[in-house]
């Protein structure tokens, strides 16, 4: 199969409006959850979700933080400029960049920019009895991005400003605006890195409840970083997906964490998509050192699962690796990824996965087809035909893959 040459037209299928859920549940972990088991479809309710995993196993969470990353100028003509943020420009590290006190830049969309062709748009707001004046300037183009200097008086953070100015960018398929109970219902609970502009929506099933059952069955429980960007929203325009251009995602993963995959054989059950991709790069990752063992920037690109021989085991990627980080002295590997994982792709780490029900031709629908081997059409038309929920804030699901196929 050339992965490449796939027609996205083959991963529609009707959703209609009433099928996405705007808002989350009372109680998250009331949702449906369906379990397809190697063929086998059935469905419970996600708190019951432990029951169905493997003793002792390891799962793995996406513990990133959702920012509030729209920020709102109004002209002095009365045009309103809608500035969202995608990634940090300077300084280029997150946590580096959120605790400047004076100016920052960021790569960011920019909605109605028509009517911001030159000049510094300004806000003034009152935080803690102060008043501060934010000022953002247009500082040249990336991509499809646009560079802005943001500089304020004051002395708070960028990540004070934000939580007092920004807002939290819910997906526009809610078709609504942000409100006050997103603030906590669109966080998973485990949440801690600030970076991402949209959630890893499987996670927020998760209660304390759910993660006590966890750990009363053995299972061992670590967690990833990756920032999710807005190209997580970004549909799939060409007709073949070799067309498609993926948005670089930053990642971070501790030596504790390769070390247990190490301890468990390479083997992992993912919670979500955005883990899903994190931890396949990591093979991808493991294989760039072992052939440049002093490479500085490590960055796994849209298509190098698909090109060339793999014949390294999982095992001896991870191994060379944590090699790496050792011989640097990483607690924490920080890199980029690109990966698209669409049928064709060999999993090398992810055995079982947690994940909600994705847009029909999108990116996300072709990761889940590669893990259940083309079978995702039956799963989504049971979803549909039984009432469950669908989207970010809708209901979930756990994917038991039958057995590769022989090749």
């Amino acid at each position: 199969m050339n992965t490449k040459n796939i027609q996205i037209s083959d991963f529609n299928y009707p959703l209609p409006d009433e099928r996405i859920a705007k808002y989350p549940l009372a109680e998250r972990d009331g949702s449906k959850l369906l379990i397809y088991n190697k063929g086998v479809i059935s469905e419970d309710h996600f708190h019951n979700l432990p029951r169905y995993l493997p003793q002792g196993a390891l799962m793995v969470f996406n513990n990133t933080r959702v920012i509030q990353a729209r920020l709102h100028f109004t002209k002095e003509t009365g045009a309103l400029i809608e500035v969202f943020l995608l990634e940090p420009a300077m300084p280029e590290e997150y946590q580096e960049n959120f605790v400047q006190r004076d100016e920052c830049a960021w790569y960011c969309l920019v909605g109605n920019l028509k009517k911001w062709k030159e000049g510094t748009l300004s806000r003034t707001i009152q935080m803690e009895g102060r008043t501060v004046e934010l000022t953002a300037t247009r500082e040249g183009t990336h991509g499809t991005s646009h560079c802005i200097r943001f500089q304020w008086t004051g002395g708070a953070s960028f990540a004070e400003l934000l939580e007092a100015m920004g807002e939290l960018p819910i997906p526009p398929y809610l078709n609504r605006e942000a409100e006050e109970s997103d603030k906590q219902t669109y966080q998973t609970i485990y949440s801690k890195i600030e970076g991402s502009v949209a959630a890893p929506t499987a996670g927020l099933h998760f209660t304390q409840r759910v993660l006590d059952a966890l750990d009363a069955k053995g299972i061992d429980r670590q967690e990833v970083t990756l920032h999710v960007g807005a190209g997580t929203f970004k549909p799939v325009k060409s007709a073949e997906i070799g067309g498609h251009e993926m948005h670089s995602e930053h990642i971070a993963v501790r030596k504790q964490t390769v070390e247990k995959l190490i301890a468990h054989q390479g083997r992992a059950i993912a919670v979500g998509t955005t883990s899903v991709r994190t931890l396949e790069s990591l093979y991808y990752l493991g294989e760039i050192v072992s052939a440049h063992a002093d490479a500085e920037y490590l960055h796994v690109t849209q298509w190098q699962p698909y090109e060339g021989e793999h014949t390294m085991s999982t095992t001896e990627a991870l191994q060379a690796l944590l090699g790496y980080m050792m011989r640097h002295q990483l607690d924490v590997l920080h890199a980029t990824t690109q990966i698209i994982i669409a049928p064709g792709y060999r999993y090398h780490i992810v055995e079982q996965m947690v994940t909600n029900f994705h847009q029909p031709q999108s990116t996300l629908l072709l990761l889940v087809s590669a893990f259940v081997h083309g079978n995702w059409r039956g799963i989504y038309e049971y979803a549909l035909g039984h009432g469950f929920r669908f989207l970010s804030y809708g209901d979930s699901s756990l994917l038991i893959p039958e057995e590769e196929p022989e090749a």
